[in-house]
């Protein structure tokens, strides 16, 4: 079947008429054959929500409505990046997360469902003093992780931090957007290097890069041939600028500070060792969503 009314020569067939249950069909089908996703429907529907302006609830009720040149046109469009592996993440520009909906550009990993998990321990292990606080996410991408404890923790005061000029950019205007402009935020820094040295917080979250350089090249085509690789690459182990975080992080810690990092598959188990050695206490982990060690955490005794 040729794309929606296109024939070979990249012009309407005459006599098709392309409804929008037919469009979403032929796009989830076309991806399916193509290995882009495992998730062709919810692709298509996104993408064609976008193409027509409308939700997804009225692509169903309305599922029998031919759509017109200019809506076909703009699908062919978007449906030709998705089939190209590009993130639908990207496509939209934006994604939710912890309830918010985020700008996300090619700049920023795309924040994922995992990373609520770090979210959830940040808030839960400073329960204590939910009052007032200093905060600093590392690595803060889209400052997703930031801006979502700055929401829920409106009295505190909370920075974040990236190595990428361009990511900070977006964490600024996601801040705006969301309106988390009032209590944080960001720096553009390699860890702590820009860091000013007096502070000193109540809470440090890291989502730092922690894949194996070797294995980003074996990722699925969404991710390895277009997230950024400076968010994505850990060094030979995965586990090089984690080592780097933990070790510096008590300089930066109030006593009783907590120090929580999202970590990869398999890796929890390290990374309780190495925290627990460089003298925090009461080290925990977390699991995901989906059941797996996503987020380690302790608390800093101060010396």
């Amino acid at each position: 079947m040729t794309a929606p009314a296109e024939s070979a020569s990249g012009a309407s067939a005459p006599g098709e008429v392309w409804t929008i249950a037919r469009v979403l069909r032929w796009a989830s089908d076309d991806l399916v054959r193509r290995g882009v996703t495992g998730s062709a429907r919810l692709d298509a529907e996104l993408l064609l929500g976008l193409a027509t302006g409308l939700e997804r609830v009225r692509l169903i009720v309305d599922g029998a409505r031919p759509l017109s040149p200019d809506e076909l046109a703009r699908f062919r469009e978007l449906h030709a990046r998705r089939r190209r592996a590009e993130p639908v993440a990207y496509i939209l520009g934006e994604r939710e997360f912890y309830g918010l909906r985020f700008s996300v550009n090619q700049h920023v990993l795309i924040p994922r469902p995992d990373t609520e998990t770090l979210v959830n321990v940040a808030i839960a292990r400073t329960r204590d003093r939910h009052l007032f606080g200093r905060a600093l996410d590392v690595c803060t991408g889209s400052g997703c992780v930031a801006i979502a404890f700055a929401k829920e923790r409106p009295t505190w005061h909370v920075t974040g931090s990236d190595l990428s000029e361009p990511a900070i950019e977006v964490a600024r205007k996601n801040a705006l957007k969301l309106g988390a402009v009032w209590n944080i935020d960001f720096r553009h820094s390699d860890l702590f290097a820009s860091i000013p040295s007096e502070h000193r917080f109540d809470l440090i979250t890291a989502n730092v890069p922690y894949i194996p350089d070797d294995e980003v090249p074996t990722l699925q085509p969404d991710i390895k041939d277009h997230e950024p690789h400076l968010a994505l690459c850990g060094g030979p182990d995965g586990l090089a600028i984690l080592r780097r975080l933990v070790k510096a992080a008590p300089g930066w810690l109030a006593p009783g500070g907590v120090l929580a990092l999202e970590v990869g598959a398999e890796q929890a188990e390290r990374v309780a060792k190495g925290v627990t050695a460089y003298g925090f206490t009461d080290v925990e982990r977390e699991r995901d969503y989906g059941g797996i060690e996503r987020v380690v955490s302790g608390r800093w005794p101060g010396v």
